[in-house]
This record gives C-alpha cells, structure tokens and sequence, in this order.
C-alpha cells in the first residue's frame, strides 16, 4: 500500500503533507502583512477573491527566518474545513511513498518539533519528514 504526498523543503530538509490535503501550489503572492499579529503569521493573501491566512512555516517549526528577499512558494491546503496558505522555500513534487518505508518520528528530535511531524519515509538519497499539518497549523 502506497501514501501520495506533495512535497516541498524547508531549510534544505525535504518535508511532505498529504495529497488529499493540498488544494494548489502557487508560486509567492504578494501578502498584506497583519498588525499585532504573531510572527508565525506571513499575512493574508488574496486567492482569487478568497482572503487566506498565511503561515510562515519555518518559524512555526522553529526554523530560522529565510533570506530576505527570497522568492517563496505557497501549499494551499484545507485543514479542519478552513483553507490557508503555508510558505515554504521550494516545491517538489508528487511521491508515493510505501507504508514499509515509514519510521516514527526518533526520540532524539526536539519533542515540540516531533509532534508536529507524523514520521519519516526513507527514500532513495534523502528522508521525508511527513507534517502533520492538523498539528502544525494549531501549533
């Protein structure tokens, strides 16, 4: 059995969420940035008339900041019937990923980082940390 996941790195680590819970990848929209908000929060984005909020997915998982003025990307993805915009550094692209492959997330992760993730997939040349993206957007 095979799960499909939308890929995309974060800090040179190659992350996926679900396929299922993609709408669209889109390439960086310009943001309204939200006053008072926390860091966490990239802004809000205009999709087509529909206003999103963004997250900045590398602070939220304790990431350092990108680059100033470096071109990001966006995963559209619906969690718990709201729709919102993740920034990550690149999209990948589609994997199926067999069950085998799964390993827990390990022990020696920082635990507030390991909660966020559902595990890892070995791959050919790299890990895919799987996100659970429930997690990570409450977090």
């Amino acid at each position: 059995m095979s799960i499909r996941f939308v890929t995309f790195t974060l800090d040179e680590r190659l992350y996926g969420v679900r396929v299922e819970s993609v709408q669209e990848v889109l390439r960086g929209l310009p943001r309204a940035r939200v006053p008072l908000a926390p860091p966490t929060m990239a802004g809000l984005i205009n999709l087509r008339g529909q206003v999103l909020s963004a997250v900045d997915l590398r602070l939220q998982l304790g990431l350092p900041a990108a680059a100033p003025g470096r071109d990001h990307m966006l995963v559209v993805i619906r969690v718990a019937g709201e729709t919102l915009a993740l920034v990550v550094d690149s999209i990948g692209s589609v994997v199926d990923v067999d069950v085998d492959q799964f390993e827990p997330p390990p022990d020696t992760l920082d635990p507030a980082f390991r909660e966020l993730l559902l595990g890892a997939y070995k791959l050919d040349s790299t890990l895919l940390l799987a996100l659970d993206v429930d997690r990570a957007v409450a977090a």
